[in-house]
């Protein structure tokens, strides 16, 4: 393991490829321009371990082989970071959708990603994300990052 540095400067150590082969990135999003924040927040956004397909896109066949290590760290301002994991649901009524969980004993606090496995995670690209209020907030792929 190494420690690079991730959001806000804060030191974060990297795991090495998975024994199956599949590959982590490291996503940083910003919030984006809104009505609250006309400039954007770099202090708002999300860290995000996940493995992208070499598309950019969210690969769920290897998530199941590293979905252990696919970590979600929420920064909000001034409120404590939130940490949780990322979740991929197959099938259902809507299509197989992601979503970040911070407590796996209840579905009250989980985030969807908006089409999360139709996005491309390069950076300048942008992604939404529904909090657990229900409000829908636009990010700006800061970074992607292999581990």
């Amino acid at each position: 393991m190494t420690t690079t540095t991730g959001f806000g400067g804060q030191p974060h150590r990297q795991a090495a490829d998975d024994k199956n082969g599949a590959t982590l990135s490291r996503i940083v999003l910003h919030l984006a321009r809104s009505h609250g924040f006309p400039q954007g927040s770099e202090a708002h956004g999300y860290e995000i371990v996940a493995p992208l397909a070499p598309s950019g896109r969210l690969d769920a066949e290897a998530w199941k082989d590293v979905r252990t290590r696919c970590t979600v760290r929420r920064i909000w301002g001034a409120e404590p970071d939130r940490r949780g994991v990322l979740v991929h649901r197959a099938g259902g009524a809507e299509g197989a959708t992601w979503l970040i969980d911070y407590d796996r004993t209840t579905h009250a606090d989980d985030e969807a990603g908006y089409r999360l496995g139709s996005h491309t995670f390069v950076e300048g690209e942008y992604v939404s994300i529904r909090d657990e209020d229900g409000d829908l907030h636009t990010f700006k792929v800061a970074s992607v990052r292999p581990l």
